[in-house]
């Protein structure tokens, strides 16, 4: 039995899905909570079939229990339905990013402990058979230690993304609930996990970062960033380069290059299929986003068995370390120079670009290098954070 979370924007990706398949597989959708059920495409056909719509997940539990709750609310939910799910003895499928903030991540797992339940969240590669068989093949030695992974995407979004709703590009809701939407938190999160997931150890474990630096930038008219430069280095010495924005004049990635002592990994674009290299020959792990609801067809059938997710979040607690990091690296994010940016189209839909971005970008993924380090005139140096003790956003610790 399932319960999904939000039926608007990625929960409508989720409920297409399960109306799909409801007489192929054997699952049973008991109900659906959305305060704004409106935006639900499949709305009608909710009703047609008697699943019952509400506005909150206590009223749900009040009169349904369900094995699985999917969850697919925005981030700063993400915490408190969690272990709400938890709390009446449902495993969980939480969409990504895990939550907001370190100190949500630890308090769910706390409550998924306490349960004797499982939380899988859905960066969807990791659950793909192309990731699974990349890590494996890290595992057994393939491709040698690690040196340095890096990522470039870069993903034009107008003025009508970041209107979609109240908390795009927000730090915070009206409640003061931490959101920290950005690329790295959002859209561009899974490549930023994905980094640490292929070097972890076990198929439900991660890397950590334990030290960041961040540079941090907007061109919207928004409160968080729109564009980053990170470094991250793990336990193990491995670095860590990211590079995204959503106010490139260029669309493109996710480019990247996982390099190890004996060879290396790469890919570039959305339907690239992800090669290694290596002195034997080229292997090809084809294309993971081939299958994005993987992730939940697995949630679904592990209710029953005893494995955990492939990805938990043990796992995805590398990629919110590092976005903590990453915004107390550089707190004060630097707008771009007006003279450079430039806007285009109707107001309320026009592309906002910053002129010579994506250059600057590629540039600094081809050098291994952070904006400042390349003398870049508009670019700011963040400090560097330590992440081996960080418990708590802001600051790395309550006292922080």
């Amino acid at each position: 039995s399932i319960v999904l979370v939000g039926i608007g924007g990625m929960g409508a990706v989720y409920l297409a899905a399960l109306l799909e398949n409801k007489e192929k597989r054997d699952f049973h959708l008991v109900g659906t909570v959305d305060p704004q059920p409106r935006r639900c495409p499949q709305l009608a056909e909710l009703r047609a079939l008697d699943i019952p719509v509400f506005e909150q997940l206590e009223e749900f539990y009040g009169r349904y229990r369900a094995d699985l709750a999917i969850i697919a609310s925005p981030i700063h939910f993400h915490c408190a339905q969690t272990c709400l799910a938890l709390l009446r003895e449902s495993c969980v499928l939480c969409e990504k990013p895990a939550a907001g903030t370190v100190q949500e991540v630890l308090r769910m797992r706390e409550a998924e402990k306490a349960a004797g339940r499982w939380v899988a969240v859905g960066f969807q590669w990791s659950f793909s058979t192309a990731i699974q068989a990349l890590k494996n093949d890290i595992q057994a030695g393939m491709y040698g230690r690690p040196r340095r992974l890096k990522c470039l995407y870069l993903w034009p979004r107008n003025e009508a993304y970041y209107r979609r709703n109240d908390w795009a590009g927000k730090l915070k809701d009206a409640e003061g609930r931490w959101i920290l939407d950005s690329p790295a938190n959002n859209a561009m999160a899974h490549d930023l996990h994905n980094m640490f997931y292929v070097l972890g150890g076990e198929r439900e474990t991660a890397a950590r970062p334990v030290r960041v630096e961040a540079e941090l930038y907007r061109a919207h008219k928004i409160k968080n960033f729109d564009t980053a430069a990170l470094r991250c280095h793990t336990g193990d010495g491995v670095e860590i380069l990211f590079y995204v924005s959503h106010a490139a004049a260029v669309d493109t990635g996710p480019v990247f290059s996982y390099e190890f002592e004996r060879g290396a990994v790469r890919a570039a674009g959305r339907e690239s299929d992800i090669k290694g290299f290596l002195p034997s020959g080229e292997k090809n792990y084809s294309i993971p986003d081939r299958e994005p609801l993987r992730k939940m067809w697995e949630a679904i059938d592990q209710v029953r068995g005893e494995d955990l997710p492939s990805c938990g979040l043990e796992a995805a607690l590398g990629q919110t370390l590092a976005v903590n990091g990453a915004q107390d690296s550089r707190p004060e994010v630097e707008e771009f120079p007006g003279e450079i940016i430039v806007s285009q189209g109707e107001p309320g839909n026009r592309e906002v670009t910053v002129a010579g971005l994506a250059e600057v970008l590629d540039e600094c993924y081809q050098e291994n290098a952070l904006p400042s380090e390349l003398g870049v005139p508009w670019s700011r140096k963040g400090r560097a954070v330590s992440l081996a003790d960080y418990v708590y956003f802001p600051g790395g610790s309550r006292s922080g």
